[in-house]
């Protein structure tokens, strides 16, 4: 339970982050809250020779109305989104789902981004944020590019961000009025999701992401089909693995996940729809 050896740096903007990891290469990782990071050191399943804390990057920290989205910088802490009242407003779901994680002590020092970023399928924003066809900007030394939600998820704890990149911003499309529901089963509050799954609906287009159901953050593209095609909600909800690859571990097998997840699909759909 003790990190392998490693350097520390303190980063007091992006552009210094970003020049230390473009320094330091593959052997870099970024440190935010820590509380994705620093496990898998103590377990040395990750052995980064430096760390670069941008823990006080205080420019990354806010939530602003945007116009067609709310634009939220990647060290936002888990408890300003719950508590934010631009997104109380404009994008309920993601504000909800935040108070999920975790607990206080997590929420108050754990980061949107670094959630995001860390890429762990049974995480809570990454999956919402995935359902609310969020887009993430990224930023590395040839400058700023933009990276939609389903296309940052590569593999187990890997994403499309490049050694040398550090996510910036969250872009979250307003819901406008859209119904949605927020669905996590564990075995106590503060637990990661056995299954999770993040919905919305408006006007017949809708949204459904699943948490821990696959090596990645899972978007449901055949409930969203079988929803603007006219099926019921039941018949829709049945459609909930066809996109996912869920795992046996400890907490479920994969049939009992796979039920939980038309379940819970089929609850989020009904609640959002109301």
């Amino acid at each position: 339970m003790i990190p392998a050896p490693f350097d520390y740096k303190r980063a007091g903007a992006a552009d210094e982050a970003i020049a230390l990891a473009a320094q330091h290469g593959d052997e870099a990782k970024f440190l935010a809250g820590g509380h994705s990071l620093l496990p898998l050191m103590k377990l040395r399943l990750a052995q980064p020779a430096v760390l670069i804390d941008i823990g006080r990057v205080k420019d990354l920290s806010y939530v602003k109305d945007a116009g067609s989205h709310v634009a939220i910088g990647a060290l936002t802490r888990h408890m300003d989104v719950e508590t934010s009242p631009v997104l109380k407003q404009h994008v309920p779901l993601l504000a909800h789902a935040a108070s999920h994680v975790g607990d206080a002590q997590v929420r108050h020092r754990g980061t949107i981004g670094g959630s995001i970023a860390h890429a762990d399928p049974a995480s809570d924003l990454p999956a919402t944020t995935l359902a609310l066809g969020a887009t993430y900007v990224v930023q590395g030394p040839q400058g700023r590019r933009e990276i939609a939600a389903k296309d940052f998820f590569k593999g187990f704890l890997e994403s499309a961000l490049a050694s040398d990149e550090m996510l910036v911003e969250i872009k979250v499309p307003k819901m406008n009025g859209a119904g949605w529901s927020f669905q996590k089963f564990n075995r106590r509050a503060q637990d990661w999701a056995i299954v999770g799954v993040a919905a919305w609906r408006n006007n017949g287009s809708s949204g459904v992401a699943l948490v821990n159901m696959g090596s990645t953050p899972v978007l449901a593209s055949a409930v969203r089909s079988a929803l603007r095609n006219g099926a019921s909600i039941a018949d829709a909800a049945a459609l909930a693995v066809d996109d996912a690859d869920p795992q046996a571990d400890l907490n479920a097998s994969v049939e009992y996940r796979a039920h939980l997840a038309r379940v819970l699909v089929r609850r989020a759909l009904e609640e959002a729809s109301k």
